[in-house]
């Protein structure tokens, strides 16, 4: 398509974050293909970006899948003659105790968040090194940059985002390409809602949460295009991420006290088995 000079894949695109970086490249004349395995969120996110005149289309793709995200890269490709933009967003939350995780709890989160940026990462990666250019942005979490209690396992898959774009990041700038890690942090996306609670009031914790200053999927949209484009290693609101510094290296007391606080405000909302 000679009328779209640039194509990005944003994969988790049918709501919350993914739909407002789709959103946002399609702002910028950027041909974007929305992969989700949630079709009719995916179909409105493409309906918005053609309503507003951009270009884009819906792929129903399984990011658990390698074979699945390898064919999808590699048919843009042909279709484009290059790929600028990988977006591996696609995510899901699983909270509570860890006494309460199961191992198909472990296995289901790991698929979706890192397996799934893994398998997106790896094929897009192949193809920018050989053109020569292009921009990978792997969604973490500022859960990714230190200890979230009661989010173990999310925070896991967080931190190995982290480490392997990071990573990357260094590796692939001799051949052009800009590597991302996107740490967001309190940002209001459905994830908080759909995200599984183990043992846990999720009303009281939504209530928690939203006694903070939530950014919206937008502005931290164009923070992370921002980040990406300055090929930032790790893409996060900088004052969050100064202040994590800061409470992290020259007060450990107070981070530990912050922890801490986390775990009683997750165990008032604890419940038990037989009232879930």
């Amino acid at each position: 398509m000679a009328e779209w000079s640039k194509v990005a894949i944003v994969t988790g695109g049918a709501s919350g974050i993914g739909r407002a970086i789709c959103e946002a490249l399609a702002g910028e004349r950027i041909f974007v293909v929305t992969a989700d395995v949630d079709r009719a969120g995916g179909e409105e996110t493409v309906r918005r970006i053609t309503a507003a005149g951009r270009g884009g289309r819906y792929v129903h793709l399984d990011v658990t899948d390698a074979y699945q995200v390898e064919g999808l890269i590699e048919s843009v490709y042909e279709e484009f003659g290059r790929l600028d933009y990988m977006f591996n967003n696609a995510g899901i939350s699983i909270y509570g105790e860890l006494y309460h995780m199961t191992l198909d709890h472990w296995n289901r989160i790991i698929q979706v968040n890192l397996w799934g940026v893994i398998h997106g990462t790896q094929a897009a990666y192949r193809v920018m090194k050989q053109q020569g250019f292009g921009c990978i942005a792997n969604t973490a979490s500022a859960t990714g940059l230190g200890p979230s209690p009661t989010s173990a396992a999310y925070a896991a898959t967080k931190h190995a985002v982290v480490g392997l774009t990071t990573s990357l990041h260094y590796e692939a700038e001799a051949f052009g390409v800009h590597v991302s890690a996107l740490c967001p942090a309190f940002v209001d996306t459905p994830i908080h809602r759909t995200g599984e609670a183990l043992y846990l009031d999720q009303g009281l914790i939504l209530k928690q949460m939203q006694k903070q200053k939530m950014m919206s999927p937008e502005q931290f949209a164009r923070i992370a295009i921002k980040g990406v484009h300055k090929n930032e290693p790790v893409v996060c609101s900088m004052p969050l991420r100064r202040t994590m510094d800061v409470v992290f290296t020259l007060f450990p007391q107070l981070h530990r006290k912050l922890m801490r606080l986390v775990c009683r405000v997750a165990r008032q909302a604890a419940v038990q088995p037989d009232q879930t």
